[in-house]
């Protein structure tokens, strides 16, 4: 028994991962009959490809209907039924929203397929074979280049077209001409998370301190932006950022490196060793372009800000800034550079290859045309049918100019009918996305089933549709975002000092998968119509909300649980007692 080496599960599954040779059908079923025979090879007919290729495909198309097929007829029966008005476009938004679902489909498909093993072999390899500070370098750009691929971030960069210079000239700058350096400084905020929580694996640090750090910054900035007319409306933006950068492709290559870092170090034996990065990658972007706008103002005037939209609205844009091509281009910008960099780092820094490379080069094929297809979806489906939803929903409780005889009820029960609409929008999105659903089973699991599944669920639920419902809220009665952000944060902070370090790492992990690459263009593209259309300088906002929001119902439902613990504890300690006494 002398002999015997003890290793960890983790590092067995991945050195398994990365060290397995795939044996094809033909060379198990080859006959040992002489060469000739060696040679046959199994045939597959159209029918054979069909049987096989038809329920794999199936499967994966009922997981994007699930996520995107209710909150569509959601929206459009409440158009039709409550406002009593026709979806317009309605076949090219189906054909957007089909769009949608395929392009998910198949970008999903091809994440696992063609990136994720490059994540995989990079994580298990670079942490032993490089140096950590060349390893923290690879994880800042790989933080870039995931924010890049984001399925979320072209809705981030359509909503430029919908401000008005002369009401929010630094907003309207951001999201137009300084756009690149927008997504660009959220990358970078990533990257800072993915090495902040790369440090935070290999020392064991507590989540805490670095969200105070990080969060007391953001607020403080907030505070000062705020009593500045010209750089307020920017801080709904700022903070809606932080709510795309954690989407199907940042998540699982930045944890696959973190954890694979992890590992190298000897550290993976916490339980809760994956928790926190989701949390830094939605705040530090929050920072970052708070202080890009700061410099924004430095560099240019409001006067200067509109003169030269007034010269872009005359010029005629050139054929890459029109659909379709601008939705292939920026397709090919999100995968391109992220795929040609991990297979820099796999081929010129670690020195390895990829095994079965047909698969992974069908993989980021796949990738590349779901993108494409998703940015095609988006510009046709989601963000049409968003904006116009969102531009007749104020029509309930206010007169508007898209709908005759508005408002169609007393001011008092058409507030509650939106309010309740949104409510209902963002409890249902959240409980059907299959993100939380796997972090609810992995922490009912890692707590002991201290805190089970269906309550995490429903308390995130709760907490994105109050969220929604406040953001609207804000929006309808043009309420200053930065009190509601600072009050509510001060109240989590709060609560985290109180919390348990394992609470306070699920709480505020828990937003970050609440915002997933439907919801987010959604709700964005119907908050900046619903902002449209009753004359709100700027939509943004609701996404802040659904981010904070679910972050205080956790924590709450966590001293609760912890509340309840000790309570048993009591009265077990009690009856002992007494029974000793007696």
């Amino acid at each position: 028994m002398s002999g015997l080496r003890r290793f960890r599960y983790g590092e067995f599954v991945r050195e398994v991962a990365g060290n397995q040779r795939r044996v094809s059908a033909n060379q198990l079923s080859a006959p040992a009959a002489g060469p000739a025979a060696a040679e046959e090879t199994i045939r597959l007919r159209p029918i054979d490809v069909h049987r096989l290729l038809t329920p794999y495909l199936g499967i994966r198309m009922k997981d994007q209907l699930r996520a995107v097929l209710p909150l569509a007829a959601y929206l459009v029966l409440f158009q039709v039924i409550i406002l009593r008005q026709n979806v317009s476009e309605g076949g090219l938004i189906a054909a957007g929203m089909v769009a949608v679902m395929l392009g998910l489909m198949l970008f999903i498909e091809g994440l696992k397929l063609g990136m994720m093993p490059f994540a995989e072999l990079i994580g298990l390899y670079l942490p032993k074979r490089s140096r950590r500070r060349v390893v923290l370098l690879i994880a800042f750009i790989l933080g870039i280049g995931v924010t890049l691929a984001e399925p979320a971030v072209g809705a981030l960069q359509a909503a430029g077209s919908t401000v008005d210079p002369r009401q929010a000239p630094y907003l309207y700058a951001m999201l137009n001409a300084w756009s690149g350096a927008l997504v660009l400084v959220i990358g970078v905020g990533v990257g800072l998370a993915a090495v902040l929580g790369t440090m935070r694996f290999l020392y064991g640090w507590s989540l805490k301190p670095l969200i105070i750090g990080t969060l007391l910054p953001a607020l403080a900035l907030t505070a000062y932006m705020m009593n500045r007319p010209d750089l307020a409306p920017v801080l709904g933006l700022a903070w809606d950022s932080g709510a795309i950068t954690t989407g199907p492709v940042t998540v699982p290559i930045v944890l696959a490196l973190g954890i694979g870092i992890t590992a190298a170090a000897g550290r993976d034996d916490s339980a809760l060793s994956g928790f926190g990065v989701v949390t830094l990658a939605s705040l530090i972007p929050v920072l970052g372009v708070m202080v890009l706008a700061l410099i924004v103002s430095m560099v240019s005037t409001p006067d200067e800000i509109v003169a030269a939209a007034s010269g872009l609205s005359t010029a005629v844009p050139a054929w890459y800034e029109q659909s379709p091509a601008v939705e292939i281009v920026s397709g090919l910008r999100a995968i391109v550079p992220l795929v040609l960099f991990l297979y820099a780092v796999l081929t010129l820094l670690i020195r390895e290859k990829v095994s079965q490379a047909k698969f992974v080069v069908t993989g980021l094929v796949f990738c590349l045309v779901g993108m494409i297809v998703f940015n095609l979806g988006l510009t046709y489906g989601l963000a049409k049918l968003g904006g116009q939803t969102g531009a007749v929903t104020p029509a309930a409780f206010t007169a508007t100019a898209a709908v005759q005889g508005s408002p169609l009820y007393a001011t008092g029960l058409g507030m509650a009918l939106v309010l309740i609409f949104a409510w209902a929008l963002g409890f249902g999105a959240t409980i059907a996305e299959p993100a939380l659903n796997a972090m609810g089973l992995t922490v009912e699991n890692l707590t002991n089933g201290a805190l089970p599944r269906r309550l995490l669920i429903g308390a995130v639920s709760l907490g994105v549709g109050i969220g929604i419902a406040l953001g609207v809220v804000k929006i309808v009665f043009n309420v200053p975002l930065a009190p509601m952000l600072i009050g509510f944060y001060a109240v989590a902070l709060g609560l985290s000092l109180i919390s348990s370090e394992e609470f306070v790492n699920v709480a505020w992990d828990s937003a970050g998968v609440t915002t997933g690459p439907v919801t987010v263009p959604l709700v964005l593209a119907m908050g900046l119509g619903f902002g449209e259309a009753i004359r709100v300088v700027e939509g943004f906002g609701i996404l802040a909300m659904a981010s904070i929001c679910p972050i205080l119902t956790v924590l709450v439902v966590g001293l609760w649980i912890r509340y309840q613990q000790r309570r048993q504890e009591s009265a077990k300690q009690k009856e002992e007692l007494e029974a000793v006494q007696s």
